[in-house]
């Protein structure tokens, strides 16, 4: 169903019709669709947002706080500040979008173990983001893959949400990690690091005028 509301919603938001108050009803529903089978669509929502701040009186927090969640799925990029940038300093601190907000800012900190601890307290939210725990997982193992060239495995495991063995060992082949006792060998950083080089031009009559007061 996302795949084919995805079709009609891209006409949607071509030219003025973009702006239609009156489409706003089918927008909220796509993002309601997109929530409950993992799909997701960042300019649509953002044109959900938009006519928010076009007309107040519509404003939905429920819808809002959907498409907030759907942003932190995409970490790391910055699908979250552009969502947020379109709402006001009253609507940022209302619940739940305040919560939001502080999940985004321990993420953006890679407070890993913190935010895992805060999700627990809240499963009602985020269980209507289907895919919402391994999507943040995926952050995770981003942020792991920069970071780390080995890491404990129990650790690792505390990163993921205190995952369970089985949950750890496709995770680690996803990533093509290795294990080796209680270690994950994830890579070699120094592998990582890519020369560069730089090529300077300098036109002769740069340098005139010191050649001239050489003399």
């Amino acid at each position: 169903m996302a795949e084919a509301m995805k079709q009609s919603v891209a006409t949607m938001l071509k030219g003025i019709e973009r702006y239609n108050p009156d489409n706003l009803s089918t927008l909220e529903r796509y993002v309601v669709t997109q929530a409950r089978e993992n799909a997701y669509d960042l300019e649509a929502n953002l044109a959900v947002l938009k006519l928010y701040q076009f007309n107040p009186h519509l404003f939905n927090i429920e819808i809002t706080s959907q498409i907030l969640l759907k942003a932190l799925t995409n970490f790391p990029h910055t699908d979250f500040i552009l969502c947020k940038c379109l709402l006001t300093e009253q609507r940022l601190s209302e619940e739940p979008i305040s919560q939001i907000m502080f999940l985004a800012h321990i993420l953006e900190q890679c407070d890993f173990q913190i935010f895992w601890k805060r999700i627990e307290t809240m499963p009602d939210m985020t269980s209507r983001i289907t895919g919402f725990l391994d999507s943040i997982r995926k952050f995770v193992c981003h942020v792991v893959g920069i970071t780390y060239q080995t890491i404990d495995r129990t650790h690792l495991s505390q990163l993921l949400g205190d995952i369970n063995d089985s949950t750890m060992k496709h995770w680690i082949k996803k990533y093509g990690w290795r294990e080796d006792g209680n270690l994950v060998f994830i890579s070699n950083q120094e592998e990582n690091i890519k020369t560069k080089n730089i090529n300077e031009k300098i036109e002769f009559d740069h340098v005139a005028a010191i050649m001239k007061s050489c003399r």
